[in-house]
C-alpha cells in the first residue's frame, strides 16, 4: 500500500513522528506541495492508493488523473479542499479528524482577548527597549487596559470549542450568551441561548467558532456590525471568510470596534493588501491556534487510526457518504 503526505511540514515540522503511518504502507512525505491546483499535486499522488493532506487541494482533475486513490485522509478537520462529493461517485472516502483542538482553539481565543485587554506583548517590549528603566513614575500602561469580570461574552457557534472558551470566560466573571442553530443541554449549563440580533447587541466581547457555511459567509458585515454596542472587541480564530474584511477594518478605523483578535483570514497566507495589515487595534497571528504540540499529536492519532479503520474494511470519520 502506498501512502503520500502532501504537505506534512505545518503538521510535523520535526517534533513529531511518521512512525506508525510508515508501519501501514510505503511512505512518501512531502513537507510542501501546491496550495493551489497545479500539475504537481497529480505527480507527486503519483501510484499512490492512500493520499494525506491538510491544505493541498484534490480536485476533480487530480482525482481523473490519479486512478489508484482509494482514500484521502486529512489532517484537519475541515475538508473542503477535496472534491468530495466527486471522491464520493468514484467510491473514495475523505477521512477527517472531528476533534482535536478544543482545549488549545478555545485557549487561543481567551489569549487574543486577553493581549487585547493588556497589551502585554507590547508593553513587555517598551520594558526590553528600555521605557520603565527611563519612567519617571513607577508603572505606566501605554494602552488603556480592560478588567473582563463582569463584562458580558457573545459565543456565535456552541458546540465543543464554543462551550470550552464559555467555561474559560465564566471562571473569568464573565457572563456568557450563544447563538447557535442546535442548542443542547451542556451549552445551558454554561450560556443563556440568544438569537444572533440579541447577542450582537449585548455583548461586550464577540466571538466566532461556528463552522464556515454558505449561509454564514460574511457573517460579520456592515450591517451586523451597526448592531453590535458602540466599543466592543471582535474575536475570530474559527475562518477568516466568517468576516467581511474591509467592513472589520472600517469599523476598527472609525472606533464602532474598540479592537479585533484575529488569527484566522480569508486568503492564507494573508495577503499583502489586506485592509486588516492597516486597521487600528488589530491583533492579528498566523492561524497557530490549532498548532500546540498536543494537538497536533492528537491529529496525527486520528489520522492512523482512521487508515487503520480503513485498511481493515471499516473506515470511520468519512465525512463524503452517499
Amino acid at each position: 500500500m502506498k501512502i503520500v503526505v502532501l504537505d506534512g511540514y505545518t503538521e510535523n515540522p520535526g517534533d513529531l513522528s511518521w512512525g506508525e503511518l510508515e508501519k501501514l504502507g510505503e511512505l512518501t512525505v512531502y513537507d510542501r506541495t501546491s496550495y493551489t491546483e497545479a500539475p504537481v499535486i497529480a505527480q507527486r499522488i503519483g501510484e499512490a492508493e492512500i493520499v494525506v493532506t491538510n491544505k493541498t487541494p484534490i480536485s476533480r482533475a487530480t482525482l481523473d488523473a490519479c486512478p489508484n486513490v482509494k482514500l484521502i485522509a486529512m489532517l484537519a478537520t475541515g475538508y473542503n479542499v477535496v472534491d468530495y462529493v466527486y471522491a464520493a461517485e468514484k467510491g473514495i472516502p475523505v477521512v477527517n479528524v472531528p476533534t482535536y483542538g478544543t482545549a488549545s482553539v478555545s485557549q487561543y481565543s481567551i489569549a487574543l482577548l486577553l493581549e487585547i485587554c493588556h497589551h502585554i506583548g507590547h508593553h513587555s517590549q517598551s520594558v526590553h527597549e528600555g521605557k520603565w528603566a527611563a519612567n519617571v513614575d513607577w508603572c505606566y500602561w501605554d494602552y488603556p487596559l480592560i478588567e473582563l469580570e463582569g463584562k458580558t461574552i457573545g459565543i456565535i457557534g456552541f458546540g465543543r470549542i464554543g462551550q470550552a472558551e464559555g467555561r474559560i470566560a465564566r471562571a473569568m466573571g464573565m457572563k456568557v450568551l450563544a447563538y447557535d442553530i442546535f442548542p443542547n443541554d451542556s451549552g445551558r449549563e454554561i450560556a443563556e441561548y440568544v438569537d444572533l440580533d440579541t447577542l450582537l447587541r449585548s455583548s461586550d466581547v464577540v466571538t466566532l467558532h461556528c463552522n464556515l457555511t454558505p449561509e454564514n459567509t460574511g457573517l460579520i458585515n456592515k450591517a451586523n456590525i451597526a448592531k453590535m454596542k458602540d466599543g466592543a472587541i471582535l474575536i475570530n480564530n474559527a475562518r477568516g471568510q466568517l468576516i467581511v474584511e474591509q467592513d472589520v477594518a472600517d469599523a476598527l478605523n472609525s472606533g464602532k470596534l474598540a479592537a479585533a483578535g484575529l488569527d484566522v483570514v480569508y486568503t492564507e497566507p494573508i495577503r499583502e493588501d489586506n485592509p486588516l495589515l492597516g486597521a487600528r487595534n488589530c491583533v492579528i497571528t498566523p492561524h497557530i491556534s490549532w498548532a500546540p504540540l498536543e494537538s497536533r499529536q492528537r491529529i496525527m492519532d486520528c489520522t492512523v487510526n482512521n487508515i487503520r479503520a480503513f485498511l481493515a474494511g471499516a473506515p470511520v470519520n468519512v465525512v463524503n457518504n452517499k
